[in-house]
């Protein structure tokens, strides 16, 4: 089912300097607050011209991007919405891959046409189904079967190639081949418990996975499709649950986020020799604080942004102290999820209740150091690095062991002010 009514009612909030915008669904009073409301996932698409979110209740809602305000307030505009209706709970959705362009898509404007190259949405289902739409016909084009468990995250890996990575409950990745609609499926097994996310390296040669309740920390091979290595190196006593993890543009280093007992932290891994790097810690009084939701690389890899119970988004430089951002502390924030748009710039996050909310997200100027090190490690392993004959503190810096091993923000629990 595809529809261009909005279900959704831009507003600005002035409450927050970092705060864009904000999308409210728009839902019965009854409904309200309730199971089935959450927005679990959101994502911009390769191009940057489509930004989907599950807005709870099973349906999806894709909106043409950037978002003019004010015609979609009057009704001036149609501006090719559309809201799918998935018929379950919707965990985790991903575009695919960047269409190729046409001749004619360079002179065209900067709205998408609705008749142009297609466009495929994959939706996680809670029954385990996976369901692939083509977002600029507005009809569903085929299902997957086979995950026995919620699909809880969704990845196409930019490779140009039609692959979809699922990561499930049922303890379970599959690597699907949409080329032959998900008829050649890799399952990849090893997981003891619930997969809370999964993310692809920028090479699309390593699937990176992390376990709820297992507390395992996966790396596999996206070539061979077999197991590379458990990630460990946790010294500390307190049990943490995995929620997140993403590897950095340059594919240098893999963060995963975790919390348990009082606190939330951040590792950050080199996934080449599975040794920790650094941690990054907060520590709560009030236990019911602790929850990191999601964490997501900027795509240049400048800084790390995260969603917590308590603050509806902050923003780290790796090896900086104090945040590059945070919004302000709203114990009701809620938030379960993240996306940078391709550009940067913008940063959507979900959050509980179903609605979205718009950030600016900070800009800074990349150092010709980082860019030189971004280049060199986006081809150029951690082993491969280290026999090179440089000083050791370049060396040091290019396998991005400059960044001290332990670090705990300057009161973050505490109200501040965004100094963005």
């Amino acid at each position: 089912m595809c529809s261009t009514d909005s279900n959704a009612e831009p507003q600005h909030t002035p409450s927050d300097p970092a705060l864009l915008l904000e999308l409210k669904t728009k839902r019965p009073p009854s409904l309200v607050g309730r199971a089935g409301c959450e927005a679990w996932s959101v994502d911009f698409s390769p191009d940057g011209a489509w930004f989907a979110w599950s807005m709870g209740h099973g349906i999806v809602w894709v909106v043409a991007w950037p978002l003019d305000i004010e015609d979609a307030q009057n009704g001036e505009r149609d501006r090719g919405d559309k809201s799918f209706s998935c018929g379950q709970p919707v965990w985790g959705l991903a575009f695919g891959p960047r269409p190729p362009k046409s001749p004619a898509a360079s002179h065209s404007a900067k709205r998408p046409s609705p008749g142009g190259n297609s466009l495929l949405l994959a939706t996680g289902l809670e029954n385990g189904v996976i369901k692939v739409w083509n977002v600029l016909a507005g009809t569903a084009a085929f299902e997957l079967h086979g995950h026995e468990g919620v699909v809880r995250n969704l990845v196409f890996p930019q490779n140009g190639k039609l692959t979809l990575i699922s990561s499930s409950r049922d303890k379970t990745l599959r690597i699907w081949d949409l080329a032959q609609k998900g008829k050649k499926v890799q399952v990849l097994s090893g997981h003891k418990d619930w997969i809370s996310c999964c993310c692809v390296s920028p090479d699309c040669s390593m699937v990176a996975s992390v376990g709820r309740f297992d507390r395992m920390v996966c790396l596999w091979s996206l070539r061979s499709y077999t197991f590379i290595r458990t990630l460990t190196g946790d010294t500390q006593k307190v049990l943490h649950l995995y929620s997140s993890c993403d590897f950095s543009p340059d594919g240098a280093l893999l963060a995963t986020a975790g919390f348990g007992g009082s606190r939330w932290l951040i590792d950050l891994w080199d996934p080449y020799t599975a040794e920790k790097l650094a941690t990054w810690v907060d520590n709560f009084e009030d236990y019911s604080l602790n929850q990191i939701s999601a964490i997501q690389f900027s795509p240049n890899g400048l800084h790390l942004a995260f969603v917590t119970e308590y603050r509806a988004l902050q923003i780290w430089e790796p090896g900086r102290k104090g945040m590059a951002m945070q919004t302000k502390v709203d114990r009701e924030s809620n938030g379960l999820c993240c996306n940078y748009h391709p550009q940067g710039g913008v940063i959507a996050t979900g959050t509980r209740d179903g609605h979205v909310r718009f950030w600016r997200a900070p800009r800074r100027v990349p150092s010709l150091c980082h860019l030189c090190r971004s280049s060199l490690r986006h081809s150029v392993s951690t082993h491969q690095m280290e026999p090179l004959p440089l000083p050791k503190r370049i060396l040091k810096y290019l396998t991005y062991r400059n960044i001290p091993e332990y670090l705990e923000p300057c009161r973050s629990s505490e109200e501040e002010e965004w100094e963005g």
